[in-house]
């Protein structure tokens, strides 16, 4: 049996996981990833694309805002674009009251550095005349916009590697425990790997390796509706998106310069964690058509060429689980991102990062601290 010993360990290769080994290496610690299939194969793959900072929980904004700054560097900082375009983003209502929402939104992100320009009526249509109109505002963040998810955790991986990372890919672990001061990760095929640091980056299978050191979380599993239509001419440069409470409504769409109009939300369909597949209902499809011609009326007479689903984690307040852990020493989270995650994914692993090198981070995230959820006798856990 072969024993392989790092600084950190971390179990998940998606888009968090990945990071992090590549900022470890970068504060010179040494890094085994184990990842049971391929970098980027799940979540971090398949999702929308979006990277916008509008919209989130504000206290999450000093992590988005990290992770925009990321995004910015990085052909210089990894050696791809992974096709991030700073084209805008969007943000598009039907109802009063969302329109006072916005309102209040734009002031309270202003103090986290996020700047909002808000137009309505015959501005927002010289603006954006793509809008339906049913719309009645649309908010506008120039400095969002949008990136290739199939191309960004690989590339990560590859920067880590380059960088000294040890990438395990196809390797499946049995088992995950502490042995003294060290963590002992073993796979199927016999392999032991062993740090004084174990970092959990497993999106939505996070829980069932949380749940081994007592700190099973509440998360619910579901899959992205997605699709893609055929290319048209590139003429629609921001991403935009529908902020509802009806989730029938929140429809968001980009343009790639290709010219396709990859295309989500409107629903969740079933997913599975053991097959590790998710599915996209016709319905979905049909619902995101229906929703098109609220939002974007001209876009419902392109074609459809694929649709697509992926494994998605989602916690009952919308937060992630991210930080050390409540039990154990050495160990810490990233994961639950509620579909959110592809944006911070850099920021993520910066600071956790930071975290493991230094014991502190400088950007706040407690409000992602695993601590918030309790588990009581015989029954699941609950918000603490």
């Amino acid at each position: 049996m072969s024993r392989i010993d790092a600084d950190v360990v971390i179990v998940g290769g998606g888009f968090m996981g990945v990071a992090a080994a590549f900022f470890l290496r970068q504060r010179g610690r040494s890094v085994v990833l184990l990842e049971r299939g391929l970098v980027g194969q799940q979540a971090s793959g398949t999702n929308f694309g979006n990277v916008r900072r509008q919209g989130r929980f504000l206290p999450q904004l000093p992590l988005a805002n990290r992770s925009r700054e990321i995004w910015g560097k990085l052909p210089e900082l990894i050696g791809h674009s992974a096709e991030f375009l700073m084209s805008g983003h969007i943000r598009v209502c039907y109802r009063q009251e969302q329109d006072d929402a916005f309102e209040i939104y734009a002031r309270e992100a202003a103090q986290y550095g996020l700047k909002l320009d808000l137009y309505r009526g015959a501005q927002m249509r010289a603006k954006f005349p793509f809008l339906g109109d049913e719309v009645l505002c649309a908010s506008h963040s120039v400095m969002d916009g949008h990136a290739n998810p199939r191309l960004a955790a690989p590339a990560f991986g590859r920067a880590a590697a380059r960088a000294g990372a040890r990438i395990e890919e196809n390797t499946e672990i049995a088992a995950v425990e502490k042995d003294g001061d060290l963590f002992r990760a073993t796979s199927t095929d016999g392999r032991t790997f062993c740090a004084p640091n174990l970092l959990i980056t497993a999106g939505a299978w996070g829980s069932q390796l949380s749940e081994q050191f007592g700190e099973a979380v509440p998360i619910a599993v579901h899959g992205p509706q997605m699709a893609v239509t055929e290319p048209v001419p590139y003429a629609i440069r921001p991403v935009v998106g529908v902020s509802s409470p009806l989730i029938e409504e929140v429809l968001y769409f980009r343009q790639v310069e290709r010219g396709n109009i990859v295309i989500g939300g409107c629903a969740r369909g079933p997913a599975y964690l053991d097959e590790r597949r998710a599915k996209v209902l016709p319905e979905s499809t049909l619902l995101q058509f229906r929703q098109m011609a609220r939002l974007a009326p001209a876009l419902t007479r392109l074609n459809i060429i694929r649709v697509w689903s992926g494994v998605e984690g989602y916690m009952p307040d919308d937060r992630p689980i991210m930080g050390r852990s409540g039990k154990v020493d050495g160990l810490y989270y990233a994961f639950g991102f509620c579909g959110h995650g592809f944006q911070l994914g850099p920021g993520v692993g910066d600071v956790m990062a930071e975290l493991i090198d230094t014991g502190a981070t400088s950007t706040p995230i407690d409000p992602f601290a695993i601590q918030r959820f309790a588990t009581t006798p015989n029954s699941v856990p609950v918000a603490a």
